[in-house]
């Protein structure tokens, strides 16, 4: 008996999904560095979203470098180690993004970022929604920051996560938010509301959506 021919998939079926390495945390690692570039090639991402805690108080040469080298789209935010100049720096000697109060936009996924670092509660909550409201047309929402949201599990480490950020989460609602900054709880993923949140640490997290 012949099999029936498989139906073509149109629409939303056929859409494919953006696939993303997301780290946080390197620290001036430049061992690390390479091996996520190695992943990130391996894995054929789209995207690689540093979040946070590039640099490291000695200065680090080309550190972000492979993952040009291996033809990879880079956004970036800074972290506590990292000012924005040095991001800004970084990311212009590169060809990457500094998404600190910014967006772009990747198959329909709109990402923003802030590093939830700098400045007061409102100052964090003002520049996520500097991003966020210059998304447009967008099926999916990522949000980007260093620090984790107030009243989440990363906070058993004892700091305090920020209340700008969880207000983001509630008002945006991105589909993703996505953090890093307590090494202790990598890896870590909760809900606020429909968004889920990942801290994504220094190994580095496969994300497709």
């Amino acid at each position: 008996m012949k099999k029936p021919a498989r139906k073509k998939q149109t629409g939303k079926q056929a859409r494919k999904k953006l696939k993303i390495l997301a780290v946080g945390d390197i620290h001036g690692d430049t061992g690390l560095v390479k091996k996520l570039a190695e992943k990130a090639s391996k894995k054929k991402v789209d995207l690689v979203i540093l979040a946070g805690d590039i640099t490291s108080p000695i200065e680090t040469p080309n550190l972000v470098r492979p993952f040009k080298e291996k033809h990879k789209k880079v956004l970036l935010i800074p972290g506590n180690w990292d000012s924005i100049a040095t991001v800004d720096f970084l990311a212009e000697l590169y060809g990457m993004k500094n998404i600190h109060g910014y967006s772009v936009k990747y198959k329909r996924v709109g990402i923003f970022g802030a590093s939830g670092v700098e400045g007061t509660e409102k100052e964090i909550f003002s520049t996520l929604k500097k991003g966020h409201d210059s998304l447009k047309d967008v099926r999916k929402k990522i949000m980007v920051t260093h620090m984790h949201p107030s009243k989440t599990k990363s906070e058993f480490s004892g700091f305090k996560g920020s209340e700008g950020i969880r207000k983001a989460i509630e008002k945006f609602q991105p589909d993703l938010a996505i953090h890093s900054h307590i090494h202790e709880a990598e890896g870590i993923e909760e809900k606020i509301g429909k968004t889920k949140v990942i801290n994504v640490g220094r190994k580095g997290k496969i994300i497709e959506i």
